[in-house]
């Protein structure tokens, strides 16, 4: 049977074939999901897995009747709640007792204190712990009932928490059905009646990085109430506490289980998760079941003994935290085995025998003294506060970053407030919140300068960007070396022997200041720098000599323009045909450029609207930096005037005469396509040394094959 033909029908019997195979694809496709989000091994290319989870949408839409919001469709999608309800916690969820002090001796009185609870004197064997990473995420509790996800609920006030199932089901990571997937973990080997699961719903650090790249993107092109997220614990705090699915859905949640609420079997029965010794002997036995039902385990869990395991393990796990795909604020520190977990108990509302020791203080108070304006290397200006020094996660702490304009008035941060400074992910500080109950008078509020602070040029803030830039480019001090080697490097005035430390020598020695003075370098200007001996220095100005003779293209892309990359510039020189007219050319004859909207053509207006940038351009041609010019394609002479105009051509293998860039530049400028892959519509595969796969393609295409002879006399004879 075709996998896609219709099977709709109302026979009993082909009824009865359609709920074997909706069975059999939902198995399927959930155990596919299980083997990639928590194993990490998939099993299945994606195309098999989008194949067979097509077929299953195909069926539920021809027969509604039998679609179960369990299914593997239903993930994503369902109507939008009105409000988060509220619901209590069969059994509560407690909070930890929390160690703040150093790592040994935080250590070393939860191990005091474990001993001594259990009368366990100095020649007693070592205490078995197990020791966690404490992620920095929401604490979820997951209710299953006969094996299916019926509800899941946040933390709350630990006794009432709110109802986010239809954001929890979006989690792909999170089973919607459990089941057995290795016998050999389960110390009990059957799924509870009822089973609430506990663990940590995250954000990955690659993921939220991924997700404000998407908000950026939104803004830029307009969309209206769109933002960044600060960290990834606020962006995952967001997600859970949407309304709608389908958002949540686009964020990308993860989740680590590590414990169990209540637990009730066939016979009713209910086995109090406070006692679970007659479950799980130990909580590696528990981690190892979680797993084997289908949840994530961090794979960081280890079993350690007396103090000096647990300080070993926070020590290690501070070293590896920077590296982490994930936050974590500490470590929790549990006994393994569960009858001495029952027999420690709890105290108020925190076992005895658990406890959370954090690293050092993420957060502190401190005072605002002033707020000054930064430029970074590609212009942004972002304003910081100067702090009164506090020491923060182990470090002393003296600016704080407010990120943007937007951000710093809607925390409404100003000089003489109390704030809250958290350091971020570990590296930039950052100002949390302001204590407005002790703010004294009416301090101005903050507000970005007009003009860069560091070369006066003006600083604009494009439509839909959170971020003011400085837009003297070239001439701003701030942005120097990054306009150095943007416009050393390859796809533009390729001075191949300029590199990152040379250009920071010779910035940092006052002998760079602007891109002309780059064609003034002297040999003893040279020479006198660190590690930098005759001959070096003598291809350092070779190099730069070579530079002079460009294209309109690379030296446009050179200058750094923002937004105008390789491409664009390219359309640029290609529509123009020369450096003066796209100097000149104002917004609106420039959106005529081929794929050149508003944002692009202001920002090029902008550029050459700064006199100290059309000033570099004019020095660096007095310099000796040329191009050849030719007429632009508005003043009748077109691409299809040009001798290779409507043919293509690939390039595979290793050239001994050319370089792939020039060469790729010499056959565009001729009015050819380069690809990067050969199609029937070929005109011809350029070959060099070692030429794989497309070569063997255009000999089974019949495509001219041009060797480097051949592809010469072509060049020269056009």
């Amino acid at each position: 049977m075709d996998l896609f033909s219709s099977l709709k029908s109302d026979d009993p019997e082909d009824l009865s074939e359609v709920i074997r195979e909706l069975t059999s694809l939902k198995e399927l496709l959930n155990q596919y999901a299980y083997n990639y989000y928590v194993l990490d091994a998939p099993t299945v290319p994606d195309a098999e897995y989008d194949r067979l989870y097509k077929r299953l949408e195909l069926l539920e839409y021809e027969y509604p009747q039998l679609l179960d919001p369990n299914s593997p469709t239903q993930r994503v999608g369902g109507a939008a709640v009105e409000a988060f309800e509220s619901h209590r916690h069969a059994v509560p969820m407690l909070s930890l007792k929390t160690e703040t002090n150093s790592e040994s001796s935080g250590a070393e009185n939860f191990d005091t204190r474990i001993r001594k609870e259990l009368g366990l004197g100095p020649n007693a064997p070592l205490v078995e712990y197990i020791a966690e990473l404490k992620f920095d995420g929401l604490a979820m509790n997951i209710r299953y009932e006969d094996g299916k996800l019926v509800r899941a609920t946040t933390r709350g006030d630990g006794e009432f928490g709110e109802d986010v199932t239809h954001n929890i089901r979006t989690i792909s990571q999170i089973p919607l059905e459990l089941k057995i997937n290795d016998a050999k973990l389960l110390t009990h080997p059957v799924i509870p009646r009822v089973l609430e699961v506990r663990g940590e719903v995250y954000m990955r650090l690659d993921d939220f990085q991924k997700l404000n790249e998407r908000q950026r993107d939104k803004i830029l092109k307009g969309a209206k109430g769109e933002r960044t997220f600060v960290n990834p614990r606020n962006a995952a705090a967001g997600a859970v506490r949407q309304l709608d699915p389908r958002i949540a859905a686009e964020r990308p949640l993860s989740f680590f289980a590590y414990g169990v609420g209540e637990v009730r079997w066939i016979n009713d029965e209910q086995t109090n998760p406070q006692d679970l010794s007659s479950i799980f002997k130990t909580h590696k036995n528990l981690l190892d079941s979680l797993k084997a039902l289908g949840f994530p385990v961090d794979s960081h869990a280890e079993l350690v003994s007396g103090a000096q395991g647990l300080i070993s393990y926070h020590q290690r796990m501070g070293q590896l935290r920077k590296n982490l795909p994930f936050d974590i604020d500490g470590v929790v520190y549990k006994l393994n085995d569960t009858t001495l977990q029952q027999k420690l108990g709890f105290i108020t509302r925190e076992p005895k025998w658990a406890v959370a020791h954090k690293y050092p203080a993420q957060e502190e108070l401190t005072t605002v003294l002033g707020i000054e304006v930064q430029v970074g290397r590609t212009g942004k200006l972002t304003p910081v506060a100067k702090l009164s020094p506090v020491f923060v996660g182990g470090v002393t702490v003296t600016n704080a970053t407010l990120h943007n304009q937007d951000e710093a008035q809607r925390k409404d941060v100003r000089v003489g407030d109390t704030v809250i400074v958290r350091r971020a992910g570990d590296v930039i500080p950052e100002v949390v919140s302001v204590l407005l109950d002790k703010r004294v008078g009416t301090p101005e509020p903050f507000k970005m300068p007009s003009n860069c602070p560091v070369c006066a040029s003006l600083a604009v803030r494009e439509e839909g960007e959170a971020d003011f830039r400085c837009t003297g480019g070239l001439y701003c001090a701030a942005q120097r070396k990054q306009a150095f080697l943007h416009f050393a490097q390859r796809k533009a005035l390729n001075i191949e022997d300029l590199g990152e430390k040379l250009v920071d020598q010779l910035v940092d020695t006052g002998t760079l200041k602007t891109l002309p003075d780059m064609y003034r370098l002297g040999l003893t200007s040279l020479i006198t720098l660190e590690r930098m001996a005759e001959k070096s220095a003598s291809n350092v100005l070779a190099s730069i000599e070579r530079s002079k003779t460009t294209t309109l293209a690379r030296f446009l892309f050179g200058l750094g323009i923002r937004h105008v990359g390789e491409t664009t510039a390219k359309d640029l020189a290609k529509h123009y045909g020369s450096i003066d007219a796209v100097m000149s050319a104002e917004v609106e004859d420039l959106l005529s450029v081929k794929d050149v909207g508003p944002v692009v053509a202001n920002s090029v207006r902008t550029f050459f609207d700064q006199p100290h940038n059309v000033e570099v351009v004019n020095q660096l041609r007095a310099c000796g930096v040329s191009w050849s010019e030719s007429a632009p394609n508005g003043s009748g002479s077109s691409n299809l005037e040009l001798p290779l105009a409507g043919k293509t051509y690939v390039i595979t293998g290793t050239l001994s005469r050319y370089s792939r860039e020039d060469l790729k530049e010499q056959l565009e400028s001729l009015g050819a396509k380069v690809s990067s892959s050969v199609s029937a519509k070929t005109t011809a595969l350029i070959a060099g040394e070692a030429a794989g796969s497309k070569l063997t393609k255009a000999q089974e295409l019949g495509i001219l094959i041009l060797g480097e002879d051949e592809l010469e006399a072509l060049l020269n004879f056009n």
